[in-house]
């Protein structure tokens, strides 16, 4: 392992477009649950999986009771970076960072001081409530007020419509401008980082072999195997929180960098 780190921590240190590409296992030790690792949200619990369907979400009243009410105890409002989302902006104040595509909904790599004009959100942010019929957006936390309140399926002030987080669930259109930012700057890359993501969702997924055809390396950090383990340069398991910083170590200040 400490062979193939110091490798890796050579190439992304020669580095100068670095793409990362994030999803939920850079946000755990954040206390946010993936969803489909072993202590994932819908391992647990299967039938959580429906909150995310459109589907479900558009005709059942009661499916949208139970989002809003996951939507108010979601953990991420309380979540601090941590030394993963922190080792990333290092990484942008080297002027090393290309662009950082993540999978992720929660808004801590805004947090930890990434610019929001450098993070490419793929699946949305949960920090925006938008209208299923008007297309009106707003401010997530005013709807939960309303929530808290005692709405429980509050509908849109402007016509009346279903309102749910701007975030893609299953059943939804990814945003073609959005999915083609992220892979074109797959393929201007020449070096990728994967970061806790199973690199099974498509079509973001196909940034790895993009950057791979386009000649950049590919490192994959994550604690489980993925299926694009046999494409990438090299494969580091463990803590995203303890080997991300040993990574870009060097990189724009990188040492040092500990937990939020």
């Amino acid at each position: 392992m400490d062979n193939r780190l110091a490798t890796a921590r050579e190439w992304v240190a020669q580095s100068r477009r670095v793409v990362a590409l994030t999803g939920a296992g850079i946000s755990t030790e954040s206390g946010i649950p993936d969803f489909r690792g072993p202590q994932g949200v819908w391992t647990k619990n299967p039938k959580a999986e429906k909150l995310s369907d459109i589907r479900y979400y558009m005709v059942d009243p009661e499916v949208r009771r139970l989002a809003w009410q996951q939507r108010v105890a979601h953990p991420a409002w309380q979540a601090k970076p941590n030394a993963g989302h922190l080792a990333l902006v290092s990484l942008e104040q080297s002027g090393q960072l290309h662009a950082l595509v993540t999978q992720n909904i929660d808004g801590l790599h805004q947090l930890a001081g990434n610019s929001p004009d450098r993070v490419v959100e793929v699946h949305g942010t949960m920090h925006e409530v938008v209208c299923m019929h008007c297309e009106w957006r707003g401010p997530m936390q005013a709807t939960l007020d309303r929530v808290r309140a005692g709405e429980e399926d509050p509908a849109c002030k402007s016509c009346g419509g279903i309102l749910k987080s701007a975030t893609i669930s299953f059943g939804q259109s990814l945003v073609p401008e959005v999915i083609d930012r992220a892979l074109r700057a797959a393929e201007e890359a020449d070096l990728l980082l994967a970061i806790g993501t199973s690199l099974s969702v498509y079509p973001v997924a196909n940034a790895v072999p993009l950057a791979k055809s386009a000649g950049a390396r590919v490192i994959i950090v994550n604690a489980q195997p993925t299926p694009m383990d046999g494409t990438a340069d090299a494969v580091l398991r463990g803590n995203i929180g303890e080997i991300l910083p040993r990574l870009v170590e060097g990189s724009g200040g990188a040492r040092g960098i500990s937990s939020a």
